[in-house]
């Protein structure tokens, strides 16, 4: 039986960068005759009807491609190498954390084994451009059963944007998900105003005192809700506390306006509402610290989007949302912008995380020499700016009597890195 419905491993807590709902997709395949290889990233589970024959044969709700041959009458088996593979562009860049390969329902033409490689490859590259990249293994070759979510923790801190799904030889596979954290380029949201909450950004919904019917990391998911079940809701309260989510923004900001959504929730939504801050920008935990208010207790109505302007001048890392006494909503937007330290934050964890071959690229855009940006890039990790300040400090030559090269470099790191 498969295990799709209910993973185990820790990871699977964190977003799959491989949904449609973030913008992934197929880019390409070398095969997929018998059922095609977007199924893969279908957000529901796979599905089995006996006896549904197309023109191909038994309809499959995965992706299948066609039994493999050998060359001739001598050698009818394909090699050991032989494989078909499917490349995902993940619908944001980040940080792999956990794959799960899934062959539901394929019994009799699962695949002998598998593996998954992944690629950071910026902009919007071709198939082509992709089959040229450089590419990691992260899930070595791995046998696989039939029917089964195989779960692979990924031990790997590099920031990807592209993996690929290999299977030997030939076969069936019903659904994979990509599990991690989500990193922006930085350099993306510079001047912008966006959801600091969204997972698109980064934003995580790190804790919660309920989930009992559904997950709270649906109220910072990509778009509207269409059902109440794409919210967040709680069991009923017998006591006299109350129900909240904690959010990790996707950087400190400030933020300038809230939306808390109550649609679809029509005898079941929360009666008032609070949001309250938290700086953990200079270390200060959030588990002990002092929060502050963001948003006064307010009225909720049911079914109905509630938009606030907020005016609290201090920056924030995390938001709580309380609400009274329980209930369900489906989204929470937090408008906002980035401060300069957020930002750097963001840069260095960006910076630290990329390959070094883009890392390096992305310095040479900013100003650095092909020499010093590579020399930066071989001081990563930096910890924080100072460190930062201190690895351009070191790079050689050294500066001369009227101070350019310490005055360009600088402004190239500050360009980048914001440090």
């Amino acid at each position: 039986m498969t295990t799709a419905d209910t993973p185990s491993a820790p990871f699977t807590e964190l977003v799959n960068l491989a949904s449609r709902l973030l913008g992934a997709g197929v880019v390409a395949t070398n095969e997929d005759t018998f059922a095609d290889a977007e199924n893969l990233l279908v957000a529901k589970p796979a599905e089995f009807r006996p006896h549904t024959f197309g023109h191909k044969g038994q309809i499959m709700d995965g992706w299948e491609s066609k039994r493999r041959r050998g060359v001739s009458a001598e050698q009818p088996h394909p090699t050991d190498q032989d494989h078909d593979w499917a490349i995902v562009r993940l619908g944001a860049g980040g940080v792999i954390r956990g794959v799960i390969v899934d062959t539901a329902h394929f019994t009799g033409n699962y695949p002998e084994s598998g593996s998954v490689e992944a690629a950071s490859v910026p902009g919007h590259p071709s198939p082509e451009e992709l089959g040229d990249a450089e590419w990691t293994t992260i899930v070595p070759r791995t046998p696989l059963r039939g029917d089964t979510a195989h779960e692979f923790a990924v031990e790997d801190g590099t920031r990807y944007t592209h993996v690929r799904l290999n299977m030997y030889p030939d076969g069936g596979i019903a659904r994979l998900r990509v599990h991690g954290e989500v990193l922006p380029d930085p350099r993306e949201l510079d001047g912008l105003t966006f959801d600091l909450a969204a997972q698109e950004y980064g934003g995580v919904a790190e804790a919660a005192s309920d989930r009992y019917f559904s997950s709270p990391h649906n109220l910072n998911a990509p778009g509207r809700a269409s059902v109440m079940g794409e919210g967040w809701e709680t069991r009923r309260r017998r006591d006299k506390a109350n129900d909240w989510v904690q959010i990790a923004l996707a950087g400190g900001g400030e933020v300038l306006a809230a939306e808390v959504d109550t649609t679809h929730f029509v005898a079941n939504a929360p009666g008032w509402a609070d949001l309250i801050g938290f700086d953990a920008s200079t270390g200060a935990d959030p588990a002990a610290g002092e929060w502050f208010e963001l948003l006064p207790r307010t009225r909720l109505q049911p079914d109905t989007r509630h938009r606030f302007r907020l005016d609290t001048g201090r920056p924030v890392t995390h938001v709580r949302i309380n609400v009274y006494p329980d209930g369900g909503l489906a989204r929470l937007r937090l408008t906002g912008r980035l401060t300069e330290a957020g930002r750097a934050a963001l840069a260095l964890r960006w910076f630290n995380a990329v390959p070094a071959a883009e890392a390096a690229t992305a310095l040479t855009e900013a100003g650095l020499t092909a020499d010093e940006a590579a020399a930066l890039t071989a001081a990563r990790p930096l910890a924080d700016p100072a460190a930062a300040a201190a690895a351009v400090a070191a790079l050689q030559p050294g500066d001369g009597p009227d101070g350019e090269r310490s005055s360009r470099r600088r402004s190239a790191v500050w360009r980048l890195l914001g440090a």
